[in-house]
């Protein structure tokens, strides 16, 4: 069993907050979520979250015009330095103050953040290797306020920052002779984003209370003159006579005044307001929230408090159309190249969608589970997970994509547990409301609902393995109920237990149900025999977890005290124990008044989960920790630490001494926090928020662990989301009975001989894809049978664990089908001998095969609709359309060509 599972994708959340960026080409979306950032390509319908991560929640995201770097930085100040292309990390850098706005300038030159009240522009990193590669610049200082917003002029010369302090500022980014800065007003409230039009001076500047200014320049870009270097200035200075005032002029900063001497700015840069426009009708007030402008186009988008976006013509500001997406306010907004596409960001739903106005469509519309994750489970092939979470809704997600394509909201309270039949074509669900609910993944609905004959809270659910009986636990009735799934009718309730439950399972091989309960106590059921209880474990604590090996011969049960103990189902005996309390690491949260050393002591695994072949199992718990265990070692294989986010609670071990006063940790002190989204108090002096909010961290905890059914895979529904951890071979060297004379050249020298199955051995023997994957392509077709009726037992289980994965990614799909087919028909008798330990190996080539014929049916009915349109078109060619219309004769055409069609784009994939 290899251990090298390495972090592979982020689900169940597309946004938290900070702003939304396209990628040059406009078909991807770069979106922070929480301390990671994901890209989701639309053009492909695939989204991919980086493996690497800050400190803290992202607030701002800075891409270079040519989408090859990112600028992360997260509330604290610090900022990561990415390349896009390699997903790793190339600088740190720490501002020591939180950041409001990254901006590359469109050169790429040059970049500029805003924190407090001045713009730092620093030299953007180029193509060499440099030492430091934040390098600053200049610094400049004019506004009172917080900074808000940046935007560059087209030819990277001026840049212009909106403040809280209700003005606008624009600096020149090189010297120029009559623009060093200039501070624009004209509004009531805080900047909320301010545009340059295209290849002019000229400026936008909206406000939060919804006002918009068009600001005019009376000169142009060409018009800017490169100021004389310093030296020649004194020189003219000292020649008429002048006096050296104050500079205001530095060669690194840069200091602006609202009231400039008028006499010291004749002949610079001047602006005027030519018109000021209102975007809330009378007796509306929506307050403004975010804001895009698409300069070749004229078109300004934007978002509101209350969900609703405008888009608007500049600058005559005409009214398109606008559409409420949510009740939430709006918090980024983003256009691509294009102008085609708009995605809209919304942090209190976790809402991310990309809206194309012209066709006034969706093309992509995703939301997270509103609260925390509770359960998931992944479906027997491994292409999908279903997940439940508090908020009452169960989402299906696509393992490949990432996206999840159905939600069903007929659960009026939390997901308790989450299951798939073996079909994998119905998801069963309970809930803290008093029903079962199964849902049809043919026809997206729920078809089936079980209650029991009393309002109880279902606590945990379990379907057998022919998906014809269900059961579920209840807490507060400390009865199974057990239905049928055909009928939907309740055939039993299974009374004994003298506490909640808190566990059930079914076992994969015999008819046997296992149910754990918090009065320390685990009954094993017989199914064939009336539901008489065939055994009784009793355990030293509160049973909070159970589960069956694959095979159905192990039963791991996890406690209260933290152990985890395996048991025999046939005899009744305990066969190992492990102690697990040391191994979770619990950190201190900012409320506790104990150590975290004394809070673990209290601490427990809430959800195990067997690997695919049975060899270890994954134990996770209220912790950042996921341990995996070897079960006939009994002993700590890995740790996975699955955040390493401050801004969640419980993360470090020590409180920050910083928070600490003589009176206790500050966050024991409830204070009113400052919350944009609210309405402003109208006291005079009082800062705008709710005094009676609460700011708090939510914490970090790991709710249900499933590993996929193909043993490649697992994933962890914690407080950031759904958490995939998969094997990553690609870089690693593992040989299988290595010799000295086994190297590449030699297989090579051997394939060039046409010894097919020794060269096919060797490659194995060296566990390299691409030697295997240049052998095997070396096989005539002809040569198949032969050469898999010659291959060794040992080595076909290596040949198909390759074509599993090779199947998901090649275009040779009929070649390695044919291989595939005859290496199970041939040697399927004596494979069938080891099923249990091949069964990940086979839902792997499963999954493949499933997924590429989803995706080759789609073309080939593409195709069969086009070759019906071009035939309908041929006949109708020189003649009038008439009414009636033969179907016989057309599809008696057409079926040689579907079959024809079908054959051909099997050939093409």
């Amino acid at each position: 069993m290899k251990f090298a599972y390495r972090f592979s994708n982020l689900l169940g959340t597309v946004y938290c907050r900070g702003n939304l960026n396209f990628t040059p080409d406009g078909n991807s979306i770069i979106s922070p979520i929480g301390n990671r950032i994901s890209v989701f390509d639309l053009k492909n319908n695939k989204s991919e979250t980086l493996p690497l991560a800050t400190r803290h929640n992202i607030v701002c995201v800075g891409l270079s015009p040519d989408g090859n770097l990112a600028v992360l930085v997260d509330e604290e100040g610090a900022a990561l330095l990415v390349s896009l292309l390699s997903k790793s990390i190339l600088h740190q850098f720490h501002f020591h103050k939180p950041v409001h706005s990254v901006s590359f300038s469109p050169d790429g030159r040059k970049f500029v953040i805003t924190k407090d009240n001045v713009a730092l522009m620093y030299h953007a990193p180029g193509k060499r290797r440099e030492f430091n590669t934040f390098v600053l610049d200049k610094s400049y200082y004019g506004p009172y306020d917080e900074t808000t917003c940046i935007d560059w002029t087209d030819d990277s010369k001026c840049f212009a920052i909106g403040s809280k302090d209700m003005s606008t500022w624009v600096f020149g980014a090189q010297r120029w002779a009559n623009l060093v800065y200039y501070s624009l007003g004209g509004h009531k409230n805080c900047i909320v984003a301010c545009f340059f039009e295209a290849n002019s001076l000229d400026l936008y500047t909206l406000s939060c209370d919804g006002v918009l200014c068009v600001w005019e320049c009376d000169t142009d870009l060409a018009g800017l003159k490169s100021q004389l270097p310093r030296e020649e200035i004194a020189v003219q200075k000292l020649a008429s006579g002048e006096q050296d005032e104050e500079e205001e002029l530095n060669v690194d900063e840069i200091h602006g005044k609202i009231m400039p001497n008028q006499q010291k700015h004749r002949g610079k840069v001047k602006y005027s307001r030519k018109e000021k426009y209102f975007f809330n009708k009378e007796g509306d007030f929506n307050n403004l929230t975010a804001a895009a402008y698409h300069k070749k186009i004229h078109l300004l988008v934007a978002g509101f408090a209350s969900g609703i976006f405008h888009l608007y013509e500049l600058p005559d500001f005409n009214l398109i159309h606008s559409l409420s997406i949510s009740d939430q306010c709006i918090a980024s907004i983003a256009i691509n190249s294009t102008g085609d596409w708009i995605a809209f960001g919304c942090s209190g739903l976790g809402l991310l969608l990309v809206w194309e106005w012209q066709s006034e469509s969706y093309v992509l519309k995703q939301q997270g589970h509103f609260n925390n994750m509770m359960s998931l489970a992944y479906s027997p092939d491994g292409q999908h997970l279903v997940t439940g979470g508090d908020d009452g809704k169960v989402k299906v997600w696509n393992a490949s994509s990432g996206f999840c394509f159905v939600t069903f909201t007929e659960h009026t309270s939390s997901i308790t547990a989450v299951t798939f039949t073996s079909s994998g074509f119905v998801v069963v669900s309970a809930s803290l409301d008093g029903t079962v609910r199964a849902f049809d993944l043919h026809r997206y609905r729920n078809f089936r609902t079980f209650t029991a004959p009393h309002l109880v809270q279902f606590s945990c659910l379990a379907v057998d393995f022919s998906g014809e009986i269900v059961c579920a636990g209840s807490q507060d009735a400390f009865d199974v109920y057990v239905w049928s799934m055909q009928t939907g009718r309740l055939l039993d309730v299974l009374a004994g237990h003298e506490g909640p439950i808190s566990s059930i399972s079914f076992s994969p091989s015999k008819a046997i149900l296992a149910t754990a309960s918090w009065d320390k106590k685990v009954k094993l059921w017989n199914m064939s025999d009336s539901w008489k209880t065939r055994e009784t474990l009793h355990l030293t604590s509160d049973v909070l977890a159970v589960t069956f090996r694959p095979d159905g011969r192990e039963l791991a049960v996890s406690t209260l005290d933290g152990q985890m103990t395996f048991w025999d189902p046939e005899t009744a005996s305990q066969t190992g124990c492990i102690e697990g309390r040391h191994d979770m690491q619990m950190g201190r949260r900012n409320l506790d008044k104990i150590t975290a050393k004394q809070a673990a002591k209290g601490r427990s695994f809430t959800s195990l989960c067997y690997s695919a072949d049975g060899q270890s199992i994954l134990a996770g718990g209220l912790s950042k920790y996921v341990c995996i265990y070897c079960v006939q070692e009994q002993i700590l294989m890995k740790k996975f630490e699955i955040s390493c986010n401050l801004s969640l609670d419980a993360m470090e071990e020590y409180l920050d001494r910083k928070k600490m006063t003589e009176f206790g940790s500050l966050a024991l002190v409830d204070e009113g926090v400052e919350d944009g989204n609210t309405i402003n108090l109208a006291l005079p002096g009082v800062k705008r928020g709710d005094m009676s909010s609460r700011h708090f961290k939510p914490e970090i905890r790991v709710t249900c662990l499933h590993f996929s059914p193909t043993g490649r895979s697992w994933a962890a529904t914690t407080t950031e989301g759904l958490l995939i951890y998969s094997l990553d071979s690609g870089v690693t060297f593992d040989p299988f009975e290595l010799d000295v004379d086994i190297t590449p050249s030699s297989v090579h020298k051997v394939l060039w001989q046409k010894e097919f199955t020794a060269a096919i051995i060797m490659a194995c023997r060296l566990n390299e894809k691409n030697l295997i994957k240049e052998v095997l392509e070396h096989v005539s077709c002809n040569d198949i049978d032969v050469v898999c009726s010659s291959l060794p037992e040992l080595y076909v289980e290596k040949v198909l664990n390759f074509l599993a994965s090779a199947l998901e990614t090649s275009q040779h799909l009929e070649f390695y089908l044919s291989w595939a087919h005859r290496l199970l028909l041939l040697h399927g008798q004596k494979l069938k001998t080891r099923s249990e330990t091949l069964l990940p190996m086979i839902h792997s080539i499963q999954k493949s095969i499933q997924s590429r014929f989803e995706d080759v049916s789609k073309l080939c009915d593409w195709n069969c609709y086009n070759l019906k349109y071009a035939l309908a078109i041929s006949q109708q060619r020189g003649l009038k359309r008439s009414v009636e219309f033969s179907l016989s004769d057309k599809n008696d055409t057409l079926e040689p060509c579907k079959k024809q069609s079908m054959e051909d784009c099997t050939m093409q994939i």
